[in-house]
C-alpha cells in the first residue's frame, strides 16, 4: 500500500502570468508567481488488488476491467502515463470537500500530482517534482484541455513559499521565500482565509481570460512587476505594503473576466476593507471559493465581526510538496 500527501496552495501574486500564451510573449521574457503550499491536503491511496479488476473511490466508486475504463479523467490519465492498466485500487481524499467545481485552491492539480506519485511509487519508481508537476501539466493542459496556468502543479509538488518563473523556453525556476521563523509567523499572522460558501467553476472564467491574454499584455506586466515589489516589501519586513499590494493587484485581476468578481465577492471585500483589512483577494480563478484578507492584528476582530456570515478557516504553511507518507 501506498499512501500520498500532497498539499493544496494559495496563490499571493502574479496569477495569470503563468498561461503560456503570455509568458511566451511577455516583455520580460517570463511570468512570476508568489505562492505557498498550505497545511491542507490531498491524500491517495494506492493498494494491488487481489483481481485485475481497477477499482477507484472518490465521491464516487467505480469498479472497472482495465483503466481506459475509469471515469474520473485525472485518475484515467494518470494511469495511462504511468503504464498500469489493471490490478490496482486507488483512494481519493481531502481535507476539504471534493467538488467538480473547485474552490480555488488548486485541488485538482493537488489530485493530478498526488496520484502520480503515488503511482510512480507503487510502480518502484522515484519521479522528481518537476517531473510530477510537468505530467501533471500535460494531464490537465494537454490531454483534458484545460485553460488554465503552470502554477498550482509546480505549487503542490514542490511545497513551501516560493517564487515561480515561467520562461519563455518552458523551463520554471523556483526559488524559495527566505524569511526566519519569527517573520514568517508574523506575515501569517496577518493573514485571515474565509470560505465565501459558494464553489465556483474556473472553466469559463480562465477560458474567457485566455481569450484576452495577448491583448492585455501590459495589465500582465504589471502583475509581473508587482512580485518584485512583493519580494521587496518582504525583505524590508514592510509587511502593511505588502498587504495593500493584495488591494492593488486585486482590482488588476477582476479586469481578466467577468466572473472573476460578483455581487456576492465585491460585498464581502467590500465589508472586510471598511473594517480595517489593507487588502486582498479570490484566490484561483476568482468567483467564490476562499478570499484571502490582510488584516492587521488590531482590526481582525473587526473584520471577523464584519465577515460573520462566513466561515474562516485555519491554516499554516507546508514546507513541503507531494510526498509519501507511508509505503508497504
Amino acid at each position: 500500500m501506498i499512501i500520498s500527501k500532497t498539499p493544496l496552495r494559495a496563490s499571493f501574486f502574479g496569477g495569470g502570468t503563468d498561461f503560456a500564451d503570455y509568458f511566451h510573449n511577455s516583455r520580460f521574457g517570463y511570468g512570476s508567481v508568489i505562492s505557498t503550499a498550505l497545511n491542507m491536503h490531498v491524500y491517495i491511496t494506492v493498494n494491488k488488488r487481489f483481481d485485475n479488476k481497477i477499482r477507484v473511490v472518490y465521491t464516487g466508486n467505480e469498479l472497472v476491467e482495465s483503466a481506459k475504463d475509469v471515469k474520473h479523467n485525472i485518475i484515467r490519465e494518470a494511469l495511462d502515463i504511468t503504464g498500469i492498466e489493471n490490478g490496482v485500487e486507488i483512494v481519493y481524499m481531502a481535507d476539504l470537500p471534493m467538488t467538480d467545481l473547485g474552490v480555488g485552491l488548486a485541488s485538482s492539480s493537488a489530485l493530478a500530482v498526488g496520484v502520480l506519485n503515488a503511482l510512480h511509487v507503487f510502480k518502484g519508481e522515484y519521479v522528481s517534482p518537476k517531473d510530477l508537476a510537468r505530467e501533471a501539466c500535460d494531464i490537465e493542459i494537454n490531454r483534458l484541455g484545460q485553460q488554465i496556468g503552470i502554477q498550482d502543479q509546480f505549487a503542490v509538488a514542490y511545497g513551501g513559499f516560493n517564487r515561480y518563473i515561467f520562461n519563455a523556453d518552458d523551463s520554471v525556476s523556483v526559488t524559495p521565500i527566505i524569511l526566519s521563523t519569527d517573520e514568517r509567523e508574523t506575515l501569517l499572522n496577518n493573514l485571515l482565509l474565509f470560505y465565501t460558501g459558494n464553489p465556483r467553476d474556473s472553466r469559463a472564467i480562465f477560458a474567457e481570460q485566455k481569450k484576452t491574454t495577448r491583448d492585455r499584455k501590459d495589465i500582465y506586466d504589471s502583475l509581473v512587476e508587482a512580485t518584485d515589489r512583493a519580494l521587496e516589501y518582504l525583505k524590508k519586513g514592510d509587511l502593511d505594503e505588502w498587504g495593500k499590494l493584495l488591494n492593488e493587484t486585486w482590482l488588476i485581476k477582476k479586469k481578466f473576466a467577468s466572473g472573476v468578481s460578483n455581487p456576492l465577492v465585491d460585498d464581502m471585500y467590500e465589508k472586510a476593507v471598511n473594517a480595517g483589512a489593507l487588502g486582498g483577494k479570490i484566490l484561483g480563478a476568482g468567483g467564490g471559493g476562499f478570499m484571502l484578507l490582510y488584516v492587521p492584528p488590531s482590526k481582525q476582530e473587526s473584520v471577523r465581526s464584519a465577515l460573520s456570515d462566513f466561515k474562516e478557516i485555519d491554516f499554516a504553511m507546508d514546507m513541503q510538496g507531494s510526498r509519501i507518507i507511508f509505503s508497504d
